[in-house]
Formats: C-alpha cells, structure tokens, sequence
C-alpha cells in the first residue's frame, strides 16, 4: 500500500520509510508542508503520515487538503504536540489515529494494521478463498494445506491488495498506481497488468481454480468473496 510519510526531522522520516518499506509498503517521504501539499494534489495514497508541527505549513490545515484530495486516504497525525485540543481538532477534521512523539514503530505499524482491517472489513488475518487461504500477515498463500510457493511479491501485493477491496472491481490504471507507486500515462500498456494476473492464475490453477479471481470484461479485476 502506498504511504506519504510528511515528516520535517530527516532521521525519523528515514527510520519510518526504512521501517514500513520492510514491511511491503511503498513510501514517499516529504520533509515540509509545501512538497507535500504539492503531492497530495496529484496523487492517491493509502496511508498519509502527517506531522503537525512543520516548519513552512500548519499541519491540520495539510491534514484538511489529505482529507479533501484523498478522502479514502488512513491518515495519522505524528506530532510532538500534547495538547489535548489539538488531538481533538485532528480527530475532527478526519483523523483517524494520534500517536505522540516519542513513539515505538512497532506501535505505528501495529495501528495501520488494525485501521487497514477496520477499513476493509477483514477480521481476521486468515481469509479462505475456495480451496485456498490467504494469510496476509505472513505473506502466504496455501491450498489444502500445502504452501503456493511460487507466488512473487508482486504477485502477492496484487491478490492482497484486490482481496482488500474484496468484491470490488479494481481497474488496471489502479492497480498500477497502488502496487508499483506509479501514476499511469496515456501511453500505458494493459498488458502489463494482465501479464501478472495471468501468472497468477497459472500458478495457482497447478492447486485448484481460482474461481474467486474474476476478469470484468472492459473493466478490470476483482477477488469474489461470499460474505
């Protein structure tokens, strides 16, 4: 998932971009308000990581533009600030997590974690598809017990990030965007997703078909989940 990391003190920034790279997310980092203003505004995000207290921006105010320019954006405020007003007006203007400075990163990515499933209605970390289960934690997929080894990260990120927005049709300029932190051009080649979908399936079809994988002719993909 793709996180902006907005964050003034360069050592923090590198630890949490360090840290949450390490777990498989896809981060950019700016050090003032005004760089990323400028990203918010063009450019989706998962996760926004905001520090209140930035040297050339009020950090609730960038938390206003995040909440206006990626409504579906999980945003964090990341401050040194105790004041309990200002954790009220963050919460209040679509916050959805404070964690005061000093924080343990383990804490940090412990949080997301919990959001990302609120979010996404995921209750669990195990998710059965058919014949198959899916362990998001770690990384795994299995089919009556024997692991898919096969499976690329990239291959993984996909399924997993389909499988959060479960029964959903997710369109390959998405998909792009979100899994390989890109913006998609004009001059995008389709292809590229459907190359990866295709193995996919390939491999997974050496278990057992993955009905649960849906092509929607003209559109993109989505994961079939009976709730």
């Amino acid at each position: 998932m793709n996180v902006l990391i907005i964050e003034d003190e360069k050592g923090l920034a590198d630890e949490l971009e360090i840290f949450l790279t390490n777990y498989n997310y896809i981060c950019e980092v700016c050090f003032n308000g005004t760089s990323a203003s400028e990203k918010i505004a063009v450019n989706l995000y998962d996760f926004i990581l905001i520090d209140l207290g930035l040297p050339d921006y009020d950090g609730l105010e960038l938390l206003k533009e995040a909440k206006k320019n990626n409504p579906e954006a999980i945003c964090i405020i990341l401050t040194a600030r105790a004041e309990v007003f200002d954790r009220i007006k963050g919460l209040d203007l679509g916050a959805d997590d404070y964690l005061p400075k000093p924080f343990s990163l383990l804490e940090l990515h412990s949080r997301m974690q919990a959001i990302t499933r609120r979010k996404f209605g995921i209750k669990q970390n195990l998710v059965e598809l058919g014949d198959f289960v899916i362990n998001i934690t770690d990384r795994i997929i299995s089919c009556n017990g024997a692991e898919v080894g096969a499976i690329t990260k990239k291959e993984f990120d996909l399924i997993a990030y389909l499988l959060l927005h479960k029964n959903r049709t997710l369109t390959r300029s998405q998909l792009s965007e979100h899994i390989w932190g890109s913006v998609v051009n004009d001059d995008y080649d389709s292809n590229y997703i459907d190359a990866h979908i295709k193995n996919i399936r390939k491999k997974l079809n050496a278990y057992a078909p993955p009905d649960w994988l849906e092509t929607v002719r003209g559109l993109g993909y989505k994961i079939k989940v009976n709730t």
